[in-house]
């Protein structure tokens, strides 16, 4: 058996060793085709009076540059490049290293040859940050090994690896840049790699440069292409003019989807200090929704300042003082913030042991943050418009209320008392009477209303009970008719405030609804805060029952929806069912979470 060359070291070819030099240097691939045909014909240049076994497997040396660049995509370039490799030298196994950003280990680790079964046994892959992998990462020459166990830098296979002794690596040059490196091993035959596999596997890799090249390209330009659609979507979601918190939570979920992240989360600044999370998009159930980030957070004084704030470990940076990153590890955390004024934070955290963003992903997103923030200021600014034109039509509403219905209703009232004096009948005095006692209710009711559409939202009380009563007040002008409401248990002592600024947005929710589709003709409103949850935790419900037409067959429920997230991210639950029509008819929503 030959003796392994040192490590690192270049075999020669037998086209160079008449004149004693080494094999050439791996070539950098431009971007140009001519550089390319430059580099590949540097490559081959040893190929020339060589052996009539090398000229016999040049067609095959063609064949496999040839179908390394068949797919665009990049994941599926490195798989055929390893399929090749293995093909070419005759090899049992074939992978590629890619080395990442920063050059001190791995961030992708493709294989060929290892069934998945193994590779679950063994585990993890390789990071590159020891052993020989690692070695190659920082020296990226072409390396040659009759056994694996006598290089120094080889610290042993992991359990469960396949045994593995002869061993061919070459690296991969992006650009001029090093991509990875092209790793071969076991020989069939139990034999040696030779000069000619050597040859062979440069060239076929420094094709494969090219062909990683514009994958890379191709893959870029998809990416920022989902990142711009993504931004369409948002942007449109903001200016549709729908509900606030949906809009959010769509900036949510195409940041947790563009990012690949395991979550995505959107936090507005908190009345009290801090940022509350406002919206999550997750992958599984998280109780995220509502926590609010304390102000004496590091990060959160770095991000309402404006600055972006890359978190290598969710779970172990010391500044996170928050239980809802326990589960998370590299994060994103990104300011929405338009004209030098920080409307958010945008956070997309991937799972623990995930590989961290890349500069290409914090830029795209970055730049995602910043659109979205752009269009949160123009719904903001749009918002506030209509807000300012519904307080105007509020104002003239109340002021007709209280100069005409209400003058108009005294002056029938003072008549029917007038008429009521004059009868001699006794029943048409008792039924006059009633009906001025039915006026009497009817103008308390209407100055309810009045002081209802002239009450700003910042004079809103803080008792729950008074808050759902404002709510009752504010829906019977435009449904025409007073919602009935029923309070058991001290609502406003048991419940807390998250619990039920929730419930009360739950009840806006469920109100609007029934005015927009339900053509009711009474609802009834219960809010019980004795109730037993499923797990045995005391909480709150909220029902409301209307005998209107119901929820039709394949009409949209994103409400709906709108309530069981809300519910669930509290640790509660909201389902609907039948009404208090006939037969069943109209509507049930349930709300229930906890104190």
């Amino acid at each position: 058996m030959s003796a392994a060359p040192a490590p690192g070291a270049v075999p020669p070819s037998d086209g160079d060793r008449d004149s004693g030099s080494a094999v050439d240097p791996s070539p950098t691939v431009g971007p140009s085709p001519s550089d390319s045909a430059d580099a590949v014909a540097a490559a081959t240049r040893g190929l020339h009076g060589l052996s009539a076994e090398l000229t016999a497997r040049v067609p095959q040396l063609l064949e496999a540059m040839r179908s390394v660049g068949t797919g665009p995509e990049l994941h599926f370039t490195l798989d055929r490049i390893c399929e090749t490799a293995a093909e070419l030298a005759d090899a049992r196994y074939a992978a590629i290293g890619v080395v990442s950003e920063g050059g001190e280990g791995l961030s992708d680790f493709v294989h060929h040859g290892v069934d998945e079964e193994t590779v679950t046994r063994i585990g993890r892959l390789p990071d590159g940050h020891h052993g020989l992998l690692g070695a190659l990462i920082h020296e990226p020459d072409p390396l040659r090994l009759v056994d694996l166990a006598d290089d120094p830098r080889a610290c042993g296979l992991p359990a469960h690896h396949p045994p593995m002794r002869t061993f061919l690596g070459v690296p991969i040059r992006v650009q001029g840049e090093i991509f990875g490196n092209l790793y071969l091993a076991e020989k069939r035959g139990g034999a040696e790699f030779n000069d000619y596999d050597l040859n062979m596997v440069r060239v076929l890799a420094t094709e494969a440069g090219i062909a990683i090249g514009n994958a890379r390209l191709y893959e870029s330009a998809r990416q920022r292409e989902r990142w711009i659609d993504g931004s369409v979507a948002v942007t449109t979601a903001l200016l549709s003019g729908g509900d606030a918190e949906e809009a959010l939570q769509v900036v949510a979920e195409q940041a947790r989807h563009l990012s690949g992240s395991a979550a995505g989360l959107v936090l507005l600044p908190a009345e009290e200090g801090g940022m509350e999370i406002v919206a999550v998009s997750s992958d599984r159930p998280s109780q995220a929704l509502g926590v609010i980030i304390p102000a004496e957070s590091e990060i959160i004084a770095e991000l309402l300042a404006g600055a972006a704030v890359f978190v290598d470990d969710l779970a172990t940076d010391p500044r996170v003082l928050t239980r809802v990153a326990h589960d998370y590890g590299p994060a994103m955390m990104l300011p929405l913030q338009s004209d030098g004024r920080v409307l958010g934070t945008l956070v997309t955290p991937r799972a623990r042991g995930a590989r961290p963003f890349t500069e290409t992903e914090r830029t795209l997103a970055a730049q995602f943050a910043s659109q979205a923030a752009l269009a949160l200021m123009m719904a903001e600014a749009q918002r506030d418009r209509e807000r300012l034109a519904v307080y105007e039509d509020r104002d003239r509403i109340a002021r007709d209320l209280h100069d005409l219905v209400i003058q108009r209703l005294f002056a029938t009232g003072m008549m029917l008392e007038s008429a009521q004096r004059r009868s001699v009948v006794p029943e048409v005095r008792v039924g006059v009477g009633k009906a001025v006692d039915e006026l009497d209710v009817t103008i308390q009711e209407i100055r309810t209303a009045i002081f209802a559409l002239q009450q700003g939202p910042a004079e809103a009380p803080s008792g729950l009970r008074t808050r759902v009563l404002r709510e009752i007040n504010m829906a019977a002008v435009p449904l025409g008719f007073k919602p009935t409401h029923h309070f058991v248990g001290a609502v406003d002592s048991l419940v807390g405030e998250l619990t039920a600024k929730n419930l009360i947005a739950a009840l806006r929710e469920a109100l609007s609804n029934a005015f927009r589709h339900a053509r009711a003709a009474r609802i009834d409103v219960i809010v019980d805060a004795t109730v037993a949850l499923p797990d045995g935790r005391r909480g709150v419900r909220l029902t409301v029952a209307d005998d209107g037409v119901g929820i039709p067959e394949g009409g949209r429920r994103s409400g709906l929806k709108n309530l069981k997230r809300r519910a669930e991210s509290l640790g509660g639950d909201s389902w609907y069912g039948q009404g208090m029509g006939e037969d069943g008819g109209g509507t049930t929503v349930v709300w229930e979470g906890p104190h």
